[in-house]
Protein backbone atom coordinates (compact mmCIF):
# COMPACT_ATOMS: atom_id res chain seq x y z
CA UNK A 1 0.00 0.00 0.00
CA UNK A 2 2.82 2.14 -0.17
CA UNK A 3 2.21 5.98 -1.15
CA UNK A 4 -1.72 4.67 -2.05
CA UNK A 5 -4.10 7.40 -1.00
CA UNK A 6 -6.62 5.68 1.36
CA UNK A 7 -9.60 7.87 2.43
CA UNK A 8 -11.28 6.87 5.67
CA UNK A 9 -14.50 8.43 7.29
CA UNK A 10 -15.13 8.32 11.15
CA UNK A 11 -11.42 8.66 11.34
CA UNK A 12 -11.40 10.81 14.57
CA UNK A 13 -11.30 7.59 16.96
CA UNK A 14 -12.26 3.34 17.11
CA UNK A 15 -11.49 1.73 14.47
CA UNK A 16 -11.06 4.56 11.68
CA UNK A 17 -8.25 6.01 13.67
CA UNK A 18 -6.34 2.49 13.96
CA UNK A 19 -7.42 1.66 10.36
CA UNK A 20 -4.85 4.49 10.10
CA UNK A 21 -2.70 4.05 11.68
CA UNK A 22 -2.19 0.57 10.11
CA UNK A 23 -1.98 2.51 6.52
CA UNK A 24 0.25 4.52 7.58
CA UNK A 25 2.71 2.14 8.70
CA UNK A 26 2.20 0.68 5.25
CA UNK A 27 4.34 3.67 3.40
CA UNK A 28 0.51 5.15 2.42
CA UNK A 29 -1.16 8.46 2.38
CA UNK A 30 -4.67 9.63 3.89
CA UNK A 31 -7.39 11.65 3.40
CA UNK A 32 -9.06 11.53 7.14
CA UNK A 33 -12.82 12.53 7.26
CA UNK A 34 -14.67 13.07 10.75
CA UNK A 35 -16.33 16.14 11.93
CA UNK A 36 -13.86 16.56 15.43
CA UNK A 37 -11.21 18.82 13.63
CA UNK A 38 -9.23 19.05 16.88
CA UNK A 39 -9.06 14.73 17.01
CA UNK A 40 -8.16 14.83 13.07
CA UNK A 41 -5.46 17.58 13.72
CA UNK A 42 -3.85 15.49 16.62
CA UNK A 43 -4.16 12.48 14.20
CA UNK A 44 -2.35 14.35 11.37
CA UNK A 45 0.30 15.55 13.19
CA UNK A 46 1.51 12.70 14.47
CA UNK A 47 1.11 9.84 11.67
CA UNK A 48 3.44 12.53 9.73
CA UNK A 49 5.70 12.59 12.48
CA UNK A 50 5.40 9.00 12.83
CA UNK A 51 5.78 7.33 9.47
CA UNK A 52 6.39 10.62 6.93
CA UNK A 53 3.78 10.19 4.88
CA UNK A 54 1.53 12.56 3.57
CA UNK A 55 -1.88 13.59 5.61
CA UNK A 56 -5.12 15.48 4.60
CA UNK A 57 -8.04 16.37 6.78
CA UNK A 58 -11.34 17.64 6.16
CA UNK A 59 -13.88 18.05 9.12
CA UNK A 60 -17.60 17.48 7.87
CA UNK A 61 -20.82 16.23 8.79
CA UNK A 62 -21.29 14.13 6.17
CA UNK A 63 -24.59 13.91 6.82
CA UNK A 64 -25.31 17.64 5.68
CA UNK A 65 -26.44 18.59 2.23
CA UNK A 66 -23.67 18.39 -0.12
CA UNK A 67 -21.11 17.22 1.58
CA UNK A 68 -20.29 14.46 -0.72
CA UNK A 69 -20.04 16.93 -3.71
CA UNK A 70 -17.72 19.06 -1.15
CA UNK A 71 -15.67 15.96 -0.42
CA UNK A 72 -14.88 15.12 -3.65
CA UNK A 73 -13.82 18.65 -4.98
CA UNK A 74 -11.53 18.53 -1.80
CA UNK A 75 -9.76 15.40 -3.57
CA UNK A 76 -9.40 16.62 -6.77
CA UNK A 77 -8.39 20.41 -5.80
CA UNK A 78 -5.71 18.34 -3.77
CA UNK A 79 -4.96 16.25 -6.68
CA UNK A 80 -5.71 12.94 -4.92
CA UNK A 81 -6.62 9.93 -6.58
CA UNK A 82 -8.44 7.69 -3.78
CA UNK A 83 -6.99 4.00 -3.99
CA UNK A 84 -8.68 2.62 -1.18
CA UNK A 85 -11.63 4.08 0.64
CA UNK A 86 -12.60 3.12 3.76
CA UNK A 87 -16.39 3.49 4.57
CA UNK A 88 -16.33 3.27 8.12
CA UNK A 89 -18.36 5.89 9.59
CA UNK A 90 -21.54 5.34 11.59
CA UNK A 91 -23.01 5.17 15.14
CA UNK A 92 -25.77 2.92 17.07
CA UNK A 93 -28.47 3.55 19.42
CA UNK A 94 -29.94 1.23 22.17
CA UNK A 95 -33.55 1.08 23.19
CA UNK A 96 -37.10 0.07 22.00
CA UNK A 97 -37.83 1.34 18.48
CA UNK A 98 -41.11 2.64 19.07
CA UNK A 99 -39.71 4.81 22.13
CA UNK A 100 -36.66 6.00 19.76
CA UNK A 101 -36.65 9.61 18.29
CA UNK A 102 -37.16 9.52 14.44
CA UNK A 103 -34.96 12.40 14.23
CA UNK A 104 -32.06 10.22 15.65
CA UNK A 105 -33.28 6.44 13.03
CA UNK A 106 -33.44 9.03 10.48
CA UNK A 107 -30.06 10.14 10.72
CA UNK A 108 -28.15 6.85 11.69
CA UNK A 109 -29.70 5.55 8.28
CA UNK A 110 -28.12 8.48 6.19
CA UNK A 111 -24.55 8.02 8.36
CA UNK A 112 -24.59 4.28 7.81
CA UNK A 113 -26.04 3.57 4.32
CA UNK A 114 -26.70 6.96 2.44
CA UNK A 115 -23.13 8.53 2.95
CA UNK A 116 -22.03 4.94 2.50
CA UNK A 117 -23.29 4.86 -0.97
CA UNK A 118 -22.96 8.39 -2.04
CA UNK A 119 -18.99 8.20 -1.26
CA UNK A 120 -18.44 4.59 -3.01
CA UNK A 121 -20.69 5.49 -6.40
CA UNK A 122 -18.81 9.32 -6.21
CA UNK A 123 -15.27 7.51 -5.94
CA UNK A 124 -15.78 3.81 -8.45
CA UNK A 125 -15.58 5.71 -11.83
CA UNK A 126 -11.78 6.68 -11.22
CA UNK A 127 -10.94 3.67 -10.05
CA UNK A 128 -12.36 1.31 -12.60
CA UNK A 129 -10.51 4.23 -14.65
CA UNK A 130 -7.15 2.85 -13.74
CA UNK A 131 -8.06 -0.82 -13.40
CA UNK A 132 -7.58 -1.21 -9.53
CA UNK A 133 -8.69 -0.42 -5.77
CA UNK A 134 -9.99 -1.05 -2.88
CA UNK A 135 -13.22 -0.61 -0.89
CA UNK A 136 -13.64 -1.56 2.71
CA UNK A 137 -16.99 -1.04 4.94
CA UNK A 138 -17.33 -1.64 8.47
CA UNK A 139 -20.12 -3.69 8.73
CA UNK A 140 -20.68 -5.35 12.19
CA UNK A 141 -21.98 -8.94 12.71
CA UNK A 142 -25.26 -7.07 14.14
CA UNK A 143 -25.88 -7.18 10.04
CA UNK A 144 -26.37 -11.15 9.98
CA UNK A 145 -29.56 -11.14 12.82
CA UNK A 146 -32.41 -9.23 13.57
CA UNK A 147 -31.77 -6.92 16.25
CA UNK A 148 -34.43 -5.70 19.38
CA UNK A 149 -33.47 -2.87 21.16
CA UNK A 150 -30.74 -1.82 18.24
CA UNK A 151 -33.85 -2.25 15.48
CA UNK A 152 -32.67 0.17 13.01
CA UNK A 153 -29.06 -0.49 13.73
CA UNK A 154 -28.81 -3.89 12.76
CA UNK A 155 -31.07 -3.30 9.62
CA UNK A 156 -28.56 -0.69 8.37
CA UNK A 157 -25.48 -3.38 8.91
CA UNK A 158 -27.67 -5.69 6.96
CA UNK A 159 -27.79 -3.43 4.24
CA UNK A 160 -23.97 -2.77 4.08
CA UNK A 161 -23.40 -6.95 3.79
CA UNK A 162 -25.98 -7.39 1.20
CA UNK A 163 -24.44 -4.04 -0.73
CA UNK A 164 -21.11 -5.82 -0.42
CA UNK A 165 -21.97 -8.98 -1.23
CA UNK A 166 -23.56 -7.27 -4.24
CA UNK A 167 -20.75 -4.31 -5.18
CA UNK A 168 -18.36 -7.26 -4.89
CA UNK A 169 -19.14 -9.33 -7.73
CA UNK A 170 -20.60 -6.32 -9.86
CA UNK A 171 -16.58 -5.71 -9.81
CA UNK A 172 -15.05 -8.85 -9.86
CA UNK A 173 -13.48 -7.67 -13.41
CA UNK A 174 -12.59 -4.74 -12.78
CA UNK A 175 -9.30 -4.64 -10.65
CA UNK A 176 -11.72 -3.31 -7.23
CA UNK A 177 -11.88 -5.87 -4.56
CA UNK A 178 -14.90 -5.10 -1.98
CA UNK A 179 -14.50 -5.93 1.63
CA UNK A 180 -17.06 -5.78 4.63
CA UNK A 181 -15.43 -6.13 7.98
CA UNK A 182 -17.68 -7.53 10.29
CA UNK A 183 -16.87 -7.45 14.31
CA UNK A 184 -18.54 -8.36 16.71
CA UNK A 185 -18.84 -6.10 20.29
CA UNK A 186 -15.32 -3.56 19.93
CA UNK A 187 -14.51 -1.17 22.71
CA UNK A 188 -14.95 2.12 20.62
CA UNK A 189 -17.31 5.23 21.47
CA UNK A 190 -19.44 3.08 20.07
CA UNK A 191 -20.94 1.89 23.43
CA UNK A 192 -20.74 5.27 24.88
CA UNK A 193 -22.82 6.90 21.62
CA UNK A 194 -25.41 3.95 22.05
CA UNK A 195 -26.47 4.79 25.04
CA UNK A 196 -24.89 1.30 26.01
CA UNK A 197 -22.71 1.72 29.02
CA UNK A 198 -22.59 -0.30 31.93
CA UNK A 199 -24.37 -3.35 29.71
CA UNK A 200 -22.83 -7.05 30.08
CA UNK A 201 -22.16 -6.69 25.91
CA UNK A 202 -19.36 -4.72 26.08
CA UNK A 203 -17.26 -6.46 28.86
CA UNK A 204 -15.46 -9.09 26.54
CA UNK A 205 -14.80 -6.48 23.80
CA UNK A 206 -12.49 -6.72 21.42
CA UNK A 207 -10.08 -3.79 21.09
CA UNK A 208 -10.24 -1.60 18.20
CA UNK A 209 -6.60 -1.79 16.97
CA UNK A 210 -6.92 -5.56 16.64
CA UNK A 211 -10.12 -5.53 15.05
CA UNK A 212 -9.01 -2.97 12.80
CA UNK A 213 -5.16 -4.96 11.86
CA UNK A 214 -7.49 -7.90 10.85
CA UNK A 215 -9.60 -6.44 8.77
CA UNK A 216 -6.72 -4.39 6.87
CA UNK A 217 -5.20 -8.24 6.07
CA UNK A 218 -8.59 -8.95 5.22
CA UNK A 219 -8.72 -6.13 2.78
CA UNK A 220 -5.59 -6.61 1.11
CA UNK A 221 -6.07 -10.52 0.39
CA UNK A 222 -9.56 -9.80 -0.84
CA UNK A 223 -11.75 -11.06 1.32
CA UNK A 224 -15.33 -10.34 0.60
CA UNK A 225 -17.05 -11.01 4.65
CA UNK A 226 -14.44 -11.12 7.22
CA UNK A 227 -15.70 -11.52 10.76
CA UNK A 228 -13.11 -10.43 12.77
CA UNK A 229 -13.76 -11.95 15.95
CA UNK A 230 -13.14 -15.56 15.59
CA UNK A 231 -15.37 -17.20 18.07
CA UNK A 232 -18.57 -15.83 16.56
CA UNK A 233 -17.17 -17.65 12.66
CA UNK A 234 -18.78 -20.48 13.33
CA UNK A 235 -22.40 -19.96 15.08
CA UNK A 236 -23.09 -16.97 12.62
CA UNK A 237 -21.45 -19.34 9.65
CA UNK A 238 -22.60 -22.80 9.90
CA UNK A 239 -25.58 -22.47 13.01
CA UNK A 240 -27.33 -18.98 12.32
CA UNK A 241 -28.81 -20.33 9.06
CA UNK A 242 -30.90 -23.16 10.57
CA UNK A 243 -32.16 -20.91 13.91
CA UNK A 244 -35.51 -19.57 12.86
CA UNK A 245 -35.51 -15.55 12.59
CA UNK A 246 -38.22 -15.26 15.80
CA UNK A 247 -35.60 -17.22 17.87
CA UNK A 248 -32.67 -15.10 16.73
CA UNK A 249 -34.37 -12.18 17.92
CA UNK A 250 -35.48 -13.63 20.98
CA UNK A 251 -31.74 -14.53 21.93
CA UNK A 252 -30.88 -11.25 21.20
CA UNK A 253 -33.70 -9.20 23.09
CA UNK A 254 -32.32 -10.92 25.96
CA UNK A 255 -28.46 -10.96 25.24
CA UNK A 256 -28.98 -6.54 25.02
CA UNK A 257 -31.12 -6.46 27.84
CA UNK A 258 -28.50 -7.61 30.24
Amino acid sequence: MKNKWALITGASSGIGKELAIVHARKGGNLVLIARRERELQELKDFLIRDYGIAVCIFPIDLTESGAIPKLIRFTEEQGIHVDVLMNNAGFGAFGLFADSQIARNSNMVDLNIKVLIELTHALIPGMKSRGSGYIFNTASTAGFLPGPWQATYFATKAFVLSFTEALAYELKDSGISVTALCPGPVKTEFEKVAGMEGGKLFDQAMSAKLTAERGYRAMERKKVIFISDYPLVFPLRFLLPFIPKRWQAAIIFRVQKM
